[in-house]
């Protein structure tokens, strides 16, 4: 049995290392890929957004299809998706297949992504917290590593071509693990998390909408950041080693950051403080970029305030309900249309570079996003009354 767990758990860690090298290996290599097929910063900002816009649209079929076909099947061709639509790009040289490309491993992710969770919560029910753990980090080291390798590996295939679509070779792997390791070992899981499933969507709670928009605004930093850090630094004058290397910096610091704050949390748990924090955290790395101090130290601070906000932006959905159901419609809520919205944060920064033949004030932005998300924050983590405490005060 023990041996059966072991294998789940190498399972889920392999799988959750595929969320994002599709999207974060992009960045690094913008530059050469704009070189040859002459797109404008707009249409390069499509490579991260529609993958991220496709986390807002399918998770809903995800979930229809789990509940068809099984929850672990319809994560092990999720898994052949995302290796389908990155072994693609091997063979691009135009701009539509290469934003096809995008939208087809962005289907795979978006459907993985939100399946994983309920993965752990059918097969883990009493280690969750280290099973988020295990998922989390691996998610966070696919993006290290895709940001990190992906020039070294241009240099080795001598295109960026084969950078790109080296990582379908992880997907394929994780693909076959899962299928021994989990689909070999479990029967097509018959959900019982009916509740869940009837649970509507709080389309008419304000409070729903106020922690919606507060994960909206950090996911429009976090995958604006993604797209073009790299750019803004070289924009800087500095090299493109020195850029996705300093990406590399933003990524890997989230893993850290990430096992710390549940610990942080305990000692001083109030929510608002930490996402101000955080918050503050990251808007000192954009000033920093701003003065143009150190971007190695900034993409540091960056990275530590977005690995913090999403960690609380998760939490926020699920403490303010009164039972799982109901947590599970409003983070499907916040996260469905959260990233919709984080989706409109790389294709705004193109425009702004478009317009303006810098990233300056793409940077000011980012800066008045940052200061907006802290009064959002502030309205998502005020308490609401309870109506029975208005009636005792009557009383």
């Amino acid at each position: 049995m023990k041996k059966n767990v072991l294998l789940m758990v190498i399972a889920l860690f392999i799988a959750s290392l595929n969320l994002r090298p599709a999207i974060n290996s992009i960045a690094p290599l913008l530059g050469n890929i704009n070189a040859e097929l002459g797109m404008s910063a707009a249409v390069a900002s499509l490579l991260t957004s529609i993958p991220v816009l496709c986390m807002g649209i399918f998770p809903s079929i995800a979930i229809k299809a789990s509940g068809k076909w099984g929850l672990e099947r319809i994560i092990g061709l999720s898994l052949l998706v995302i290796g389908v639509g990155t072994v693609i790009r091997l063979f691009t040289h135009s701009v539509t297949l290469l934003l096809i490309t995008a939208l087809i491993a962005g289907v795979g992710i978006a459907m993985i992504g939100p399946l994983l969770s309920g993965f752990i919560k059918l097969h883990f029910p009493k280690h969750v917290p280290s099973m988020i753990a295990v998922y989390t980090v691996a998610l966070t080291l696919g993006a290290a590593m895709s940001s990190s390798l992906s020039i070294p590996l241009q240099e080795i295939f001598h295109s960026w071509q084969g950078s790109l679509a080296f990582w379908a070779i992880i997907a394929f792997i994780a693909a076959i693990i899962w299928w021994l390791f989990v689909n070999l070992q479990v029967k097509k899981s018959a959900h019982t998390e009916s509740g869940a499933m009837k649970s509507k969507l709080p389309w008419g709670s304000g409070k729903a909408w106020i922690i919606t928009l507060s994960f909206g605004l950090m996911a429009i930093l976090f995958y604006s950041f993604t797209a073009w850090l790299p750019q803004i630094i070289q924009g800087m004058g500095y090299t493109k080693s020195y850029a996705a290397n300093a990406l590399t910096i933003f990524v890997a610091i989230q893993i850290p950051v990430s096992l710390v704050l549940p610990i942080v949390l305990k000692k001083f748990p109030s929510r608002r403080l930490w996402l101000v924090i955080e918050s503050l955290i990251e808007l000192l790395g954009l000033i920093l970029l701003v003065f143009k101090v150190e971007p190695w130290l900034a993409s540091a601070f960056i990275g530590i305030g977005a690995a913090g906000l999403f960690s609380l932006n998760l939490l926020l959905p699920i403490e303010a309900t009164g039972n799982h159901h109901e947590a599970a419609a409003w983070s499907a809520k916040a996260q469905s249309v959260g990233y919709v919205i984080g989706a409109a944060g790389p294709i705004m920064l193109g425009w702004i570079h478009d317009a303006t033949n810098s990233f300056t004030s793409a940077v000011f932005a980012m800066i008045f996003i940052t200061l907006l998300m802290i009064i959002v924050q502030i309205a998502a983590t005020a308490k609401t009354r309870n109506p029975m405490d208005r009636v005792k005060k009557a009383i």
